[in-house]
Parts: structure tokens; sequence; C-alpha cells
């Protein structure tokens, strides 16, 4: 009975990316200047906006490096890339709209949702080009 020979490696992998993305979700949290949680809670749109757009951003690569490593190793250092990517698009979305005002996340703390769509999709558009470039 072959039928479930993978269920140990697909559990392997399925429990390495979800321990994954709850790290991110961690970090990414306490890498923002603003407090996702505490915005979330308070029905704040914009920073439900850009903190679900990371979360995709960052998920749609895991699922590219999943579908494409070799190993599980290689699955982990890939997701690593992701992790760094998405972390790295925050500051520098941040820094390109403190140019023209404001800091991006005083816009989110202040619930301006077009500041958290752009955000979110800008970690949408960088993910979904992470993804691509992870193909190989």
């Amino acid at each position: 009975m072959n039928y479930l020979a993978g269920l140990p490696a697909f559990l392997c992998y399925l429990i390495v990316g979800v321990a994954m993305l709850v790290l991110f979700m961690f970090c990414y949290s306490k890498a923002t200047p603003h407090q996702e949680w505490k915005l979330i809670q308070a029905g704040n749109t914009a920073a439900s906006a850009a903190y679900g757009g990371a979360i995709l951003g960052f998920t749609i690569p895991l699922y590219s490096a999943m579908s494409h490593s070799v190993s599980l190793v290689d699955f982990i250092l890939w997701g690593i890339v992701a992790f760094v990517v998405q972390i790295v698009t925050f500051f520098a979305t941040k820094g390109v709209l403190k140019i023209q005002g404001e800091s991006l996340s005083t816009h989110i703390s202040e619930a301006h949702v077009a500041y958290g769509v752009l955000s979110g999709s800008i970690a949408v558009a960088v993910g979904l080009l992470n993804a691509a470039a992870m193909t190989w």
C-alpha cells in the first residue's frame, strides 16, 4: 500500500512551511515601525491591507520554493531568501514614499487605506517576481 508513501515528506514540508510563515508574520510585525496587530484589532483597514499583502508576498515565493526545491534544506534556504526580500521590500517602499512626505508607517497608522493598499500591492508584486525568479 504505497498510496500514502509521501505523507511523511508532505507533513515535513507543510510543518516547516507553516513555521516559516508564522516566523515571517512575527518578524515582519516587529520590523515595521507601526504595530500591525494593534492597528488591525482597532479596525485599521490600511494596516490590514499592508500586512495581508506582505503575508501573500512572502507566501507566494515560499510556495514556489517548496514546489521547486530539491530537498528540505533547499526549500528552507530559498524561504529565507523570500523572507529577506519581503523585509527589504517594505523598507524600500517606506524609503521611496518618505521622499514624498510623511512616512508610510504614519499613513498606515492613521488608517490611510490608499497607502495600505499600495504597500500591500507592492509586496505581492515583488513576491510574484521573487517566485518567478525561483523557478530556475
